[in-house]
């Protein structure tokens, strides 16, 4: 296969200053892209941020290596930050492409001794970071028309120990994947979701909620360097499909789908009906296949 190349493309990339992120950046500017490497330099839990410059170590990384980028320090928890990021895009190169929504912080503990205002701040960072982002980046990807969006979610939103409020945010965000895909099949604009594991600062972040052994296996097989070809593949004007989840990890990728099962009809439904006929709710058949949506070429 010939190999795909992003040249003439700008792709925003935030949370891009270390880990999946930077490992993104790295490859697709190795592909020929233009990219802006976004990344406020924040503490892994959203308290506060470090007296570093993540964004712009990996902007000199990409640039000693002959490619192209530029980078912000804006915070796209909130619109004006967000619109900061896509304005330096467009200032920089012109246009805008595709965006990778990476960005993120994560602290485990217990339901019920999170405060409000953490929840508020991991739904801020993934979802509305998510959604300021997307927005301001949409004129940008319609005019594109080959456009395409990528969003990070996680495995934890359908249950993880003590990450009620993370997994709940990343819920969040595939909502959100799922309702802007279909917006976007109108404009040639794709939008995926990924849920990536690989050994980072993020995933020592959630050390607490999963057991010695798979943070020891996490740390030595699961780079972020096996998520970023999946990331790149995702955002390629040739990717078609839209409205997707797909898990990524140390070399394994593999689809998240959503079914709706076969089940039984019975106007004269009862408690004891359900009852009676809950395992043909329950039953996976294959009958029980997801939609696939493509994304049209807009001319």
């Amino acid at each position: 296969m010939e190999q795909l190349s992003f040249a003439d493309r700008t792709v925003v990339v935030t949370g891009a200053g270390r880990g999946i992120g930077r490992a993104h950046a790295l490859l697709l500017a190795s592909r020929g892209a233009r990219v802006v490497v976004a990344d406020l330099g924040a503490r892994t839990d959203g308290s506060g941020i470090d007296g570093d410059d993540p964004a712009g170590a990996v902007v000199d990384e990409i640039r000693a290596a002959g490619g192209t980028a530029e980078a912000s320090r804006a915070d796209i928890s909130t619109q004006e930050g967000a619109e900061s990021v896509v304005a330096r895009a467009v200032d920089a190169f012109g246009g805008l492409d595709a965006v990778i929504n990476n960005a993120g912080i994560v602290r485990t503990a217990p339901f019920d001794q999170v405060p409000p205002e953490e929840y508020q701040r991991h739904l801020d960072v993934h979802y509305f970071g998510t959604l300021h982002l997307v927005r301001a980046a949409w004129p940008h990807l319609i005019a594109s028309g080959t456009g395409r969006v990528l969003n990070t979610i996680s495995a934890a939103m359908l249950g993880n120990p003590m990450m009620a409020h993370y997994g709940g945010s990343k819920g969040a965000v595939f909502g959100l994947t799922r309702n802007l895909a279909l917006e976007g099949i109108a404009h040639g604009i794709g939008v995926n979701a990924l849920a990536p594991g690989a050994g980072t600062r993020m995933a020592e972040g959630s050390a607490e909620s999963l057991s010695p052994e798979l943070m020891e296996y996490m740390r030595t097989q699961l780079l972020p360097e096996h998520v970023a070809p999946v990331a790149a593949y995702l955002v390629h004007p040739s990717c078609e499909v839209t409205g997707e989840v797909f898990n990524a990890a140390g070399g394994a990728v593999n689809r998240m789908a959503v079914v709706n099962t076969t089940g039984f009809q019975d106007p004269g439904l009862t408690v004891e009906t359900v009852a009676e006929r809950f395992d043909e709710v329950m039953a996976i058949t294959p009958a029980a296949v997801p939609q696939v949506v493509t994304v049209p070429q807009v001319p």
